[in-house]
C-alpha cells in the first residue's frame, strides 16, 4: 500500500496525480493496482477497508469478479507480487479518548455513535477497547480527514455521549504525528480565538 499525503506547499490534486502515475508504472510491471481515497476512480473504492476486503488470501477469487477488477494492470493473480493499493489522502490522525469506567460496552456504543460506517461523523473510524493497565476503556479512532471532521468536534461528541451514561472523559491521546492545521482548529475552538492561525505561532516563522 502506498499513500501520497500532501503537506505544506502541495495540493491534493498533485498527490492524486502522483498516485496515478505510480500506479501506471506498477501496472506495467504486471501487478494489479487499485486506487483509493482521493485517487479512487469510482466512489465504492474511496474507502480503504472496502478495497482491502478479502486481503491477500481472497485476492485470487476477487480478481475473477467484475467488482474486483483492478484499476490498472492485469486481472491475474501472482502469488509472489499480489496486488498494490495506491492512494492520495489527508494525514491520518490517530486520536483516542479515555473514559472513566471499565464498562467496555459503553466505549463500544460510543464508538458506534461517532464512526462514519455506523452513521456518525464522516472520515471517522472508531472502536471501543479496554485499557486494563489504566483501569479504563477507550474510544480508539482514526480521523482520516480532519477537514471534514476536526478533532474538537468528535471530542465533544464523545463527551456528550459519555455523559448520557454518567461517565466522564478522563483523558485523550494523540498517537504519532498530527498536522499543525488540525491543532490550529482545536486551539481556535477551545480558546474561542476569532482570528487565530498558525501564523501567530512563533515556531512557524522559524521553520
Amino acid at each position: 500500500m502506498v499513500p501520497f499525503v500532501p503537506l505544506r506547499g502541495m495540493e491534493m490534486t498533485e498527490a492524486v496525480d502522483c498516485a496515478h502515475r505510480l500506479g501506471q508504472i506498477v501496472a506495467e510491471m504486471g501487478v494489479p493496482v487499485y486506487f483509493y481515497e482521493e485517487a479512487a476512480l469510482s466512489p465504492e473504492r474511496r474507502n480503504l477497508a472496502e478495497v482491502r476486503r478479502g486481503e491477500y488470501e481472497g485476492l485470487r477469487e476477487r480478481l475473477t469478479e467484475s467488482s474486483g477488477r483492478p484499476d490498472a494492470g492485469p486481472a491475474t493473480f501472482n502469488p509472489r507480487s499480489g496486488a498494490c493499493i495506491i492512494g492520495a489522502r489527508r494525514p491520518l490522525i490517530a486520536f483516542n479518548v479515555n473514559l472513566g469506567t471499565t464498562d467496555l460496552d459503553i466505549a463500544q456504543r460510543i464508538a458506534r455513535a461517532v464512526r462514519h460506517s455506523s452513521g456518525g461523523f464522516r472520515a471517522v473510524k472508531a472502536m471501543g477497547v479496554e485499557l486494563k493497565e489504566l483501569n479504563v476503556v477507550q474510544v480508539s479512532m482514526n480521523l482520516t480527514d480532519y477537514t471534514q471532521t476536526p478533532i474538537h468536534r468528535v471530542m465533544e461528541a464523545i463527551r456528550s455521549e459519555a455523559a448520557r451514561y454518567g461517565v466522564p472523559v478522563v483523558g485523550s491521546e494523540l498517537v504519532g504525528l498530527a498536522p499543525l492545521e488540525a491543532l490550529d482548529e482545536v486551539v481556535r475552538y477551545y480558546l474561542q480565538l476569532h482570528d487565530f492561525s498558525s501564523a501567530k505561532i512563533i515556531e512557524s516563522h522559524l521553520l
